[in-house]
């Protein structure tokens, strides 16, 4: 009984394989007026996502493959769509992404490892996904001065927001051990 369901398990998962790569082919052949070599490198980061969700749940170190798997698979997606058109933003314009996505895809990864939202992911993940949205900021020229006139003007604020970070996960950590608060 148990040998039978691992023989349908791998059929399913090398079935599933192909029609990836057959649809992926076909796609590639429909296209027109849009880069193939965009679309293909797309859907390389998403299936290095596939193989890394596959090593998470196979094997023991499941937090550090469920991190890259959603982060290929979210770069992935980005870049589909990015090929396609679908978001007008090349990734030349939308590299401050990379960031944002490496903070969401530590969610899934702390929720994994500790059942719940935990601070020892929530605060880099919130972190990276700031640094992202601010250097977007920059990317698309919303604002009219310079992210290194930016620094210049503002590098206090991120002794600041340090401080902010290193004060919360004290209160955290203390609070989770029952110390009390100063």
């Amino acid at each position: 009984m148990h040998q039978n369901r691992r023989i349908t398990a791998h059929i399913a998962f090398i079935t599933g394989l192909l029609l990836m790569i057959l649809g992926i082919a076909f796609l590639l052949g429909t296209m027109t007026g849009i880069s193939r070599l965009s679309v293909l490198w797309s859907f390389l980061f998403v299936i290095i996502g596939a193989l890394c969700a596959v090593l998470a749940i196979k094997l023991n170190k499941r937090t550090l493959y469920l991190f890259f798997a959603s982060f290929f698979i979210l770069m992935g997606l980005f870049l589909f769509l990015s090929a396609l058109q679908i978001i007008p933003i090349t990734l030349a314009q939308g590299w401050p992404l990379i960031s944002v996505f490496a903070g969401l895809a530590l969610l899934p990864a702390g929720w994994r490892h500790y059942r719940t939202i935990h601070y020892r992911y929530l605060i880099p993940s919130v972190a990276f996904a700031a640094l992202g949205c601010v250097l977007l900021v920059f990317s698309f020229k919303v604002v009219s001065f310079s992210f290194k006139r930016f620094i210049i003007n503002w590098w206090p604020l991120l002794i600041v927001l340090t401080g902010i970070i290193l004060i919360l996960l004290s209160l955290s950590s203390r609070s989770r051990n029952g110390d009390e608060i100063p």
